[in-house]
Order: C-alpha cells, then structure tokens, then sequence
C-alpha cells in the first residue's frame, strides 16, 4: 500500500469516526439498535478495504492471465496491475505460471514448481551461482523434458531451480529467445515464432 493509499485510508477512517459519532448522538435513544446497525455498517466498511487490498489476488483468482492466440504463431498478454506479464504454460505436462523477465538469462523455476513437475528440489545439487535483485543464491540445473505453449511445444529446454524462496518461477531469456519476435506495446506484450 503506497503511502497515498495509507493517507486516503486514514481520512475515511476519519470522517467515518465523526459520521459514526454523530449517528450514535442523534439515536442515543435507542442504543442497542444503533450498536447493531453500526456493527453492519462497519462490517460492509471493513470488507470494502479487504476487497480493496486484495483486489489484485481476486482478479488473478477469478480472472486468471490468459494468452491470447491471434494467428497459429503468434500471442498477446495483457500486463497485469503489478507491472509484470505473466504466462501459463504446460511444463512436463503440468500447468505452470511464469514471470516474464527479459533480464533473466534462463528459464528459473521455484522448489515448489519444480516439485510440480516431478524433481525433487531437496535432492538436486545447487552448484551454481545466481546473482539477483535480493544477492546471491544457489541455483541446481535441471533440463525441462517438455514444454508446451499453445500449439508451440518445445523439448529438452535447460532450466535452473532457485535454491532460495521465489514467490514464483521466471521465463528468462532461454525460452523467450526462441521468438522471432517480443514485443511491448503500451500494456500488451507479442510474442511471435
């Protein structure tokens, strides 16, 4: 939450403290109704902010990020509110979400991912060395037997397993390479083969 967000928070906090503090003086009579309607009210008020803090993870929830295929070669992605492309593609036969990232120089798989498509993470060696945003992290080589994107398969695709914690895997340059063409425009990335 930016710190404008933080501040538009506590000004309707605010001004619903007065609204409230009213309402209670003017029904002052009547004061368990009150206290009932006010608990409702402050319930919708409540949920309304947790809809609004988490409305990125329940529009990825109940509208997942699809590609969209405009001819046999080629996709779009729309870019989501967080700023990055993601992708959904069928890693050895199981569904996988990725973040496309141009500065990723391979393919970068999660232990929770690789688990999903059959390696077990704690018993890979972790004898390379990757330098990221958050330091150095150890990184275990692994070739994906198959990937499938549409009607685009690709196999025996060399990836690395991250030996620390990733919220999620990344589509680096290894697979994206393999386009004749990537491009942005605006909030829609083209990927062509």
């Amino acid at each position: 939450m930016s710190g404008d967000d933080r501040a538009y928070l506590f000004y309707l906090s605010i001004l619903l403290f007065f609204i409230a503090g009213s309402f209670l003086l003017k029904r002052r009579k009547r004061f368990s109704q009150t206290v009932q309607q006010a608990a409702i009210w402050g319930l919708i008020f409540a949920g309304v902010i947790l809809a609004y803090g988490f409305s990125d993870t329940l529009r990825n929830q109940l509208l997942p990020s699809r590609a969209v295929q405009i001819n046999a070669e080629s996709y779009t992605l729309e870019r989501q509110r967080d700023g990055h492309f993601y992708l959904t593609l069928k890693v050895n036969n199981q569904p996988i979400e990725f973040i496309i990232d141009t500065g990723a120089s391979q393919i970068v798989l999660s232990k929770a991912d690789a688990h999903e498509i059959g390696f077990d993470p704690e018993a890979l060696a972790y004898l390379g060395r990757a330098t990221t945003a958050n330091g150095q992290v150890k990184t275990a080589s692994v070739v994906l037997d198959l990937i499938e994107f549409g009607e685009i398969s690709d196999q025996g695709i060399r990836a690395a397993v991250n030996g620390g914690d990733m919220e999620g895997s990344l589509l680096g340059m290894t697979y994206l390479s393999r386009f004749q063409e990537l491009s942005i425009r605006g909030n829609t990335l083209t990927l062509t083969r």
